[in-house]
């Protein structure tokens, strides 16, 4: 996640090794209400604006959203290991010192802060918290409330992922009441922007409390929204507050307009579609293809009482695969890692399963000027040149190919070159199973939190099978999937990895050795390489957008070469559907996510008569 840049200080700081920025409060971008910042290039809204583009200034208050939610919760605490908490906590109740802007690759404008002073070597940034912010209690937020959270997760008692992404913030101090200061180890070209995306919440209310145990008590927090009911496992339900804080400034107007938002959990989706077209909810995001091409059908589809569409988006699709735990035995020869890979038949999938609506993952950055192409050249070959013996030799002479089957015979040439592969690994076929030289069999499962990839993984087993190998697939409760994945405790399952226009210090959770080690972090696929850290380093410390762009090559060229999953596919487009009574406004964003769009910035026209 990145924002960052403004005036003067770009030239300023060019010569501490970094392009960093800031923007005072009587710069010519700094506004009545708060301040903005973006990475390379000046902020898209001028000083006056009034809201953002993709939202109506005008929309009505009122009624009520509901949504349903795959699985279940026990927690109101979204900040620690333990427990799953509720959706929407995060988007409803906890605001942060600056938020993004949909519409540019990355901005950021004040909402907590109203003003941000980035010190001219670019070594800490001072914010000053905005008079009128308060809790839903009333009381004012403060730089003390800051620091608290800050410290809180920092601390061991919060999720590991907040000590990765901040690891380059030396500390943070009090000025004053209004006034913050962070600290940081080093010049870091993002730095100043992401530590804008802290959430805060009440000191007050939590001091000398046990936070990591800390689970069905609401925070105290100054959202626009605060949890009115939570009956854990099924539903939870939020109250806009009339008094919110924020409800006028330029960030905030137009949106957040339900008096109700409720979130109503399944624990299979396909009965959650049945829910929806039966009125319990009123938005369904669709994540399977059969059900897009076959299910949305019926008298409230053809009377257009439900809305069905694609709603195309411009987001980096990043990369989504069969993610292998790299921590075992089994999967830690490369050879055997793409053996994986040659044995799933992706076009046969796309065209059986999928109803073609889907493209391939080929990048770690897929559909974005991110992705590596071709071989090495200029910069990007400088850039990996060090280390060239440490690197397969093929990554510079050939470019990297996902492997691709149009027919039944090419997809049998796959399995024999993955035959092959496994022989030089040690794997021969011995008494119609694939063993080793000690006569182990290659066995493992694949652990799944949704049916519905049943079917989509039951015919890469039926391969993986063909070559000797073991393979169980199995569905498992969402929560026992997630702590599953939190220890590392799997073989193979599906990883996502989403990504944004300008990737940063999020990098470190997802692919750095130290994150392999920490449980919690998001490199579940156990990456561990001297040279993938240090090629982070140099996306998070690119001096300009270019380097940037450079150093993404380089990184997604070595994971992709080291074959840590079998990659899966992507859509650009978000599949929704909607009981006809809402409205929304256009042009629409161009980076987003889909239900926190809906949450934020849709609007109800007239009464719903579903169930509540």
């Amino acid at each position: 996640m990145v924002y960052l840049n403004r005036r003067q200080f770009l030239q300023r700081l060019l010569a501490t090794g970094a392009i960093v920025s800031g923007v005072l409060a009587d710069s010519p971008r700094a506004r009545a209400q708060g301040f903005a910042e973006a990475l390379g290039y000046s902020p898209k809204y001028p000083a006056d604006f009034k809201a953002f583009n993709y939202v109506n200034p005008d929309a009505p208050k009122g009624g009520q959203l509901a949504l349903s939610v795959f699985g279940s919760f026990d927690s109101l605490n979204p900040f620690v290991l333990k427990g799953m908490a509720a959706a929407g906590l995060n988007d409803l109740c906890f605001e942060s010192l600056t938020v993004r802007a949909w519409d540019e690759p990355f901005s950021s404008y004040g909402l907590l802060a109203d003003r941000a002073d980035l010190a001219a070597d670019g070594q800490s940034i001072t914010f000053r918290i905005n008079a009128n912010a308060r809790f839903y209690d009333g009381s004012p937020v403060t730089a003390a409330d800051v620091l608290f959270s800050f410290t809180t997760l920092m601390s061991t008692q919060a999720h590991p992922r907040y000590r990765i992404y901040w690891a380059d913030i030396a500390g943070a101090q009090v000025r004053d009441d209004t006034h913050i200061r962070f600290n940081f180890k080093r010049v870091n070209p993002e730095l100043h922007l992401i530590i804008g995306e802290l959430p805060v919440f009440s000191q007050k209310a939590l001091v000398g409390r046990d936070f990591a145990n800390l689970s069905r008590e609401a925070f105290l927090t100054s959202g626009p929204y605060r949890v009115a009911k939570a009956d854990y496992g099924n539903t939870v339900r939020y109250q806009r507050n009339a008094d919110y804080w924020a409800r006028d400034l330029d960030v905030r107007r137009g949106q957040f307009n339900f008096d109700y938002l409720v979130f109503k959990y399944y624990k299979d989706e396909t009965v959650s579609l049945e829910a929806f077209k039966a009125g319990e909810f009123d938005v369904f995001y669709e994540t399977n293809s059969k059900r897009w091409a076959r299910d949305y059908t019926g008298a409230a589809f053809n009377e257009g009482r439900i809305i069905r569409r694609e709603i195309a988006h411009h987001n980096n699709a990043g990369m989504q695969g069969f993610g292998m735990n790299t921590r075992r035995a089994l999967f830690q020869d490369v050879r055997v890692r793409r053996a994986l890979d040659l044995a799933l038949d992706f076009g046969w999938s796309n065209t059986h399963l999928f109803y073609g609506q889907y493209t391939r993952c080929d990048s770690y950055f897929s559909n974005s000027e991110l992705a590596c192409s071709g071989v090495p050249q200029g910069a990007e070959l400088a850039l990996l040149e060090p280390y060239r013996t440490q690197l397969p030799p093929a990554l510079f002479s050939q470019p990297y190919q996902v492997p691709v089957a149009n027919n039944p015979a090419e997809q049998r040439k796959n399995l024999l070159a993955a035959r092959d592969l496994l022989s030089e690994a040690g794997w021969m076929v011995r008494d119609g199973m694939l063993k080793n030289a000690q006569n182990e069999p290659f066995a493992f499962e694949i652990m799944l939190a949704q049916r519905g990839f049943e079917r989509i993984v039951a015919p890469y087993v039926y391969n993986l099978k063909r070559l000797g190998m073991q393979v169980s697939y199995r569905t498992i409760d969402v929560s026992l999937f997630q702590r599953r994945m939190d220890h590392f405790d799997f073989d193979m399952t599906i990883v996502a990895y989403g990504a944004s226009q300008s990737p940063g210090n999020e990098l470190r959770d997802r692919f750095s050795s130290a994150a392999a080690k920490t449980e919690g972090s998001s490199n579940v696929m156990g990456v561990s390489s001297p040279i993938v850290d240090a090629l982070i380093d140099r996306v998070i410390y690119a001096k300009n957008r270019a380097e940037l762009i450079t150093a993404c090559h380089a990184l997604d060229r070595v994971l992709l070469w080291g074959e840590y999953l079998v990659p899966n596919w992507y859509i650009g487009a978000h599949r929704m559907a909607w009981w006809n009574r809402f409205g929304f406004h256009e042009p629409l964003p161009l980076y987003f996510d889909a239900l926190t769009w809906v949450m934020q910035t849709w609007w109800q026209t007239h009464e719903q008569p579903q169930k509540t």
